[in-house]
């Protein structure tokens, strides 16, 4: 009966030993399969790294027009309020104009009287020419009666004492030429005549002023420079403003850029042109189109304050960035949504196939 009870269990044994087996083998298929599945999408993701180029040192930037006064003056009326968007030309700010509508009303009266002036001034040119001819013809008139003199005195017509005179009256007549050629020089340096191309000297000058009285009284209009976004305002009505003084900012959104801070080693496969995707923070799960439009002729730390001094002290190799311009593409943000200082994260997509990757490496 002992050896009847033991029969079954004999029997069970090659069941659970075949059972074992098939579970291992099992195990090594699955275990195989992760290596496979593993494999393949670290070579994938490698092949990825190398045709999308990623960055997380990346910000948006645009152009930012610090708006200051040209003149001093006091702020008369503030037209616009922080986050407002303007066109270019619009009104920014009004200035106090008294002071330079009354400059500008002095120098056209200042040009009225010179023109007089000046009208006069060109009668005494003609006078003195006048007076040069008056002078030339009895300076001629005397050179004639020395003459005369000089042959009656040699046939001893006439004394010493008459040629003597005649002589005198022809350095008199010399005189008189050389003053009244003077007196038109003189002349005509009141009006600006005696350098050639600066006739009315006077007349030139007064409109110079009256140029520049109109142009400053221009400047009490301060208008937007660009379209853009009105922000960093510091300007309020009564307010005395300095030459250079900045009031406010207006940020142009409409050509926005990316600069990207690529690592030196990222850069092999990248060209201008080439087109880009790129995420923000603040929008999750919207993608935003742009192109590479150009690549900084040198590294961010060669063109910082301090550049590095490689060639003193322990050298420690560390892997340089360089900056990328990205250009949006304004499709890809109808609303502006974009704002300056956004973190972002783009991707350049070089072309590259796998064929390429693979065998470059």
């Amino acid at each position: 009966m002992a050896e009847e009870s033991e029969m079954p269990i004999d029997m069970e044994e090659p069941k659970t030993a075949g059972k074992g087996s098939s579970k291992r083998v099992r195990g090594l298929l699955i275990l195989l399969l992760i290596l496979v599945c593993a494999a393949v999408f670290g070579v994938r993701q490698w092949v990825q790294s190398k045709t999308h180029i990623e960055t997380d040192n990346a910000f948006i930037e645009s152009h930012v027009h610090s708006v200051s006064s040209r003149i001093p003056a006091m702020i008369k009326r503030v037209a616009v309020v922080d986050n407002q968007f303007v066109h270019k030309g619009d009104l920014l700010l009004e200035l106090d104009a008294s002071d330079y509508q009354a400059r500008a009303r002095t120098a056209a009266a200042s040009l009225n009287m010179a023109r007089n002036e000046t009208s006069g001034d060109y009668a005494q040119v003609e006078s003195a020419r006048a007076s040069i001819g008056l002078a030339t013809a009895k300076l001629d008139q005397a050179n004639l009666d020395l003459a005369r003199g000089e042959a009656l005195f040699a046939k001893e017509v006439i004394p010493k004492e008459q040629l003597d005179r005649l002589h005198t009256a022809k350095k008199i007549a010399e005189m008189q030429l050389k003053e009244a050629q003077e007196a038109e020089h003189h002349a005509r340096a009141v009006v600006g005549m005696s350098v050639a191309g600066s006739n009315d000297a006077r007349v030139a000058q007064k409109q110079g002023e009256l140029e520049t009285a109109a142009l400053n009284l221009s400047y009490t209009r301060i208008v937007a420079p660009s379209d853009g976004f009105i922000t960093k305002k510091s300007a309020e009505p009564g307010n005395y403003l300095q030459p250079g003084q900045s009031v406010m900012a207006l940020v142009a959104l409409e050509d926005a850029w990316v600069t990207a801070n690529y690592k030196e080693s990222q850069l092999t496969d990248v060209k201008k042109g080439q087109k880009v995707e790129f995420t923000v923070d603040s929008y999750p799960g919207r993608t935003f189109q742009g192109s590479v439009e150009s690549i900084m002729a040198g590294t961010g730390s060669a063109f910082s304050m301090l550049p590095p001094e490689n060639a003193t002290g322990n050298y420690v190799k560390v892997i340089q960035r360089i900056p990328v311009r990205i250009a949006i593409d304004k499709r890809s943000d109808p609303e502006h949504l974009l704002r300056v200082g956004m973190s972002v994260v783009p991707t350049i997509l070089t072309g590259k196939r796998f064929g390429e990757v693979i065998k470059g490496w």
